[in-house]
């Protein structure tokens, strides 16, 4: 019989960073259900500029232009956090996520899309996008791809 403190150890299941986003999460879900409809796309807003600014810089400086590319590609997407990471919905679905390198310190943040994106391409598709900084060719591309994924 193993000690507890060696279980513990060998056990490979969430990390500390996954079960924050996982409290996180749970948090949002309560709080929207404490919203008006109304409030929720300007409180959603708030809070995802409020997780922005949190960010180390140059996450913040990548999620701020995903942001504004974001909201002038496709402005009936509604801006609300998902897991702790600025996200746009949909008919209150998520089609695309901005996460930070430091959310699960990884090597570089990512710009993914989630199933209601409308990005479908044959048999076989990218739904996330590794990103290290933007060019103006990059937010084209994002342009494009959340145009078509909003629609």
């Amino acid at each position: 019989m193993k000690s507890t403190d060696s279980a513990a150890a060998s056990y490979d299941g969430f990390t500390d960073d996954e079960r924050g986003a996982m409290k996180e999460r749970a948090q949002e879900l309560k709080k929207a259900t404490r919203r008006s409809p109304r409030a929720a796309k300007a409180d959603g807003e708030s809070d995802v500029l409020a997780k922005i600014a949190e960010m180390p810089e140059a996450d913040r400086v990548l999620a701020e232009r995903i942001h504004a590319v974001v909201k002038a590609a496709a402005p009936e997407l509604t801006p609300k956090t998902w897991y702790g990471m600025p996200a746009y919905a949909k008919d209150g679905k998520v089609v695309c996520f901005f996460q930070s390198a430091a959310k699960f310190k990884a090597r570089y943040a990512t710009l993914g899309f989630n199933d209601p994106a409308n990005l479908d391409e044959g048999t076989m598709w990218p739904t996330a996008f590794a990103l290290t900084r933007l060019t103006a060719d990059d937010e084209a591309f994002i342009e494009a791809l959340v145009k078509r994924a909003a629609s």
